[in-house]
């Protein structure tokens, strides 16, 4: 099993319900909705609307693209309704949403649009692997544009780039994740991914440390390193996690779907269509798989189910001034705005320092006889592990 799925299992985040399927518990969901707040203010700030479409597939539409055939898609989970119709569990959902929108393109005026949705996806892998982040259901934020011409599409799909890149800077990867040029896969010839350098990757990137760009294993060839102006004696190989990946599809569903907008004179055009994809568990994975140490996972703060972690030792001595002042502490940090998950277990200090270290909240905060005599509270840095005596009134200035 992969380091992300035993430490999350272990510390409570996810539940594996079977190979490639797990469910987020409460710790678990709350570092998903994180994410997911990040990915909807980087969405809603470059003008994209959320919708919500179902998971159920009509196989018509996808015959109409050529996707539906499972040597074009080999990863389809298909499925019958009693009346013996054919259904889908949806892999993707380029085909639906660029139909119903569809329904709402008349004129040029109605471009560009941009939509995008946190929807569950459901791909039959042959062998799920790399715990939550490769798995048979996961959920996905994908965003379409529609726009009226190709030099349209490209203004806003560097615009969502570097939307991306804003996303993974604040969920605190940015550092290590490189915009790569990739293989298209089976949804187009070429794309672009965003690869976070790492171990446990399943990919290898070439980066240019001098440009920040890298370019995908799969598509190393001279005529794509010359297009790209890099040079392959200037690139290092580096083992990667793919965290999301863009593409530019021009007119290969819209025309297919007839999906089409009049201009000021009147013309019929095709809409011109891109994708944008960021898998939550994959990102949520690739955290724990970059920063956890041999303690446990280490969560940046962007996205911790809570910032302090709230610990009561109580002795044989002073047991209800101990308890008295942790529940004072917690509602401090409750009215501070500092979220705090506070552990009033009845267990010895190591069992709640190795759970604590396991869990890999930020902050660690410890209430006992000592501190408690002193004046002085233990906070400690999941990060670095440094740990230093604060008095009370630093400990909410945090």
């Amino acid at each position: 099993m992969s380091k992300n799925a035993q430490l999350l299992i272990r510390a409570g985040y996810v539940h594996k319900e079977m190979a490639g399927v797990y469910d987020y518990l409460p710790l678990g969901l709350m570092v998903i909705d994180k994410i997911r707040n990040i990915i909807r203010e980087e969405m809603n700030a470059i003008g994209c609307q959320e919708v919500s479409l179902s998971a159920l597939q009509d196989p018509e539409l996808w015959k109409k693209s050529g996707r539906w055939a499972d040597d074009f898609i080999d990863v389809w989970f298909k499925t019958k309704l009693k009346s013996e119709a054919e259904l889908g569990l949806g892999v993707s959902h380029e085909e639906p949403m660029v139909r119903m929108v569809g329904q709402y393109i008349n004129s040029y005026r109605d471009l560009p649009l941009y939509v995008y949705q946190f929807q569950t996806k459901f791909r039959n892998e042959l062998r799920a692997k790399s715990g939550i982040m490769r798995g048979r259901e996961f959920l996905m934020k994908d965003m379409y544009s529609f726009c009226r011409s190709e030099a349209e599409l490209d203004v806003f799909y560097d615009k969502a780039a570097e939307a991306y890149k804003k996303i993974y800077h604040r969920v605190g990867i940015g550092d290590k994740t490189y915009f790569t040029f990739a293989s298209g896969g089976m949804f187009s010839k070429f794309s672009h991914e965003f690869q976070t350098v790492c171990d446990a990757g399943e990919d290898y990137i070439y980066i240019d440390d001098e440009k920040g760009i890298a370019v995908n294993d799969e598509v190393m060839q001279d005529e794509i390193l010359e297009s790209l102006g890099v040079k392959r004696e200037n690139l290092r190989k580096e083992k990667s996690i793919e965290v999301g990946n863009i593409f530019k599809y021009g007119t290969r569903y819209t025309k297919e779907l007839e999906v089409r907008f009049k201009d000021e004179e009147g013309n019929e055009h095709d809409g011109v269509n891109g994708a944008y994809g960021i898998g939550l568990g994959r990102v949520m994975g690739t955290v724990v798989e970059l920063f956890a140490d041999d303690k446990g996972i280490v969560w940046p703060e962007s996205i911790a189910p809570f910032k302090v972690h709230l610990i009561e030792l109580l002795g044989k001595d002073n047991f209800d001034a101990v308890k008295a002042k942790s529940l004072e502490f917690y509602d401090k940090f409750e009215k501070a705005g500092i979220s705090v998950l506070y552990d009033d277990r009845d267990l010895r200090a190591g069992e709640k320092f190795g759970d604590a270290d396991l869990m890999g909240l930020p902050w660690r905060v410890t209430v006992s006889d000592r501190t408690l005599a002193s004046g002085l509270y233990e906070l400690k840095n999941r990060k670095t592990g440094e740990v230093k005596m604060v008095n009370e009134a630093d400990l909410f200035k945090m």
